[in-house]
């Protein structure tokens, strides 16, 4: 199974330090961050590393402790989906989220997309901050959701 393969990159800003290094990664601690969120409640712990190892990751770390995690699922060339992303209560409002999003936007493989898109309730106001527009209205978000898309089947 093929896993993302990105060149990992390290940011400083005072005691925190924001990386893309998947082996800074500690799966229980970030399974542990997003559980704190509304809409994490049905995370799997095996489901989420599967989505790690094949996505654009970013953790914020101070010192060992794990603040803050986004990730970007990509196909590195027209569009980028961003999820998962999150600031711990404790580290909100000291500007680490907006750090987050530029890097976000900034990172070397996510240049040239014709697209990012993501879904927000709480941080609308920090999207629009980095760049982020209310969706066309020409469009139709649309969802295939309720049930596991079968590993069988004609297209297997």
């Amino acid at each position: 199974m093929p896993v993302m393969n990105d060149p990992p990159i390290e940011l400083w800003r005072g005691s925190l330090c924001l990386s893309t290094d998947r082996k800074r990664i500690d799966l229980p601690t970030v399974f542990n961050l997003l559980r704190t969120a509304h809409w994490a409640s049905a995370l799997d712990p095996e489901v989420l590393a599967r989505a790690i190892d094949n996505s654009v990751c970013f953790a914020v770390f101070d010192g060992k402790t794990l603040v803050a995690f986004g990730r970007a699922v990509t196909d590195l060339a027209t569009y980028a989906y961003w999820t998962d992303v999150l600031v711990a209560e404790a580290y909100r409002r000291r500007g680490i989220g907006r750090w987050l999003a530029d890097t976000m936007l900034a990172h070397p493989q996510l240049q040239g997309l014709r697209r990012v898109t993501l879904l927000t309730r709480d941080a609308t106001a920090l999207y629009e901050q980095v760049g982020f527009t209310l969706g066309s209205g020409s469009l139709t978000y649309m969802e295939y959701g309720g049930h596991k898309i079968s590993s069988g089947g004609p297209a297997a």
